[in-house]
């Protein structure tokens, strides 16, 4: 049985990424999966002052030895003007300055999701091209455009072609662990 870690790239207390994720955890049944909320991992914005000064908190040794204990990698990301969120970014470079190898080799199921009907696509070809430059082996990807339209508290995505396009992006990703 596998290790997967799940988080959405938000901090957000109503983030639909974190929806995503929690759904896309749920039909993962013969592996091990940890939720993990953002929104409980404040990080402070991250500067060489701060960390030369301050260290690296025990949060963020935990979460990367999670990553780096994890056989897999479910992660949504969020948008903001067509880039990752600030939050997500900043975590990224705190994990990066703690070990630049922090997700080298990991498999990871990329998603995105935005009430907008680009489902967060900007802020995942950033995401995808810097999880790629630290090392990050496969990643298959999967986008959910118009979130409020597309899915539904309790039943998932009813869209059914975005339905049918989740369920082969998680069973490529399975394939691969």
């Amino acid at each position: 049985m596998s290790t997967i870690l799940a988080f959405a790239g938000s901090n957000s207390s109503t983030s639909v990424n974190f929806k995503l994720v929690k759904y896309t955890a749920s039909l993962v049944l013969e592996h091990q999966v940890k939720l993990m909320n953002m929104a409980n991992y404040p990080f402070p914005m991250y500067s060489e002052d701060y960390e030369k000064e301050n260290g690296f908190s025990n949060s963020l040794v935990e979460v990367k030895n999670d990553i780096q204990n994890a056989d897999g990698l479910v992660i949504s990301v969020n948008e903001h003007n067509s880039n990752p969120s600030a939050y997500f970014k900043n975590f990224v470079d705190w994990l990066s300055r703690l070990d630049r190898d922090f997700i080298k080799d990991k498999k990871i199921l990329l998603m995105s999701a935005s009430p907008g009907k680009r489902g967060g696509i900007g802020a995942h070809q950033v995401v995808k091209t810097m999880l790629t430059r630290f090392g990050a082996n496969s990643i298959v990807d999967f986008s959910l455009p118009s979130f409020y339209q597309n899915f539904e508290e309790g039943k998932g995505i009813t869209n059914s072609e975005l339905a049918t396009a989740h369920q082969k992006a998680v069973a490529d990703f399975l394939a691969e662990i």
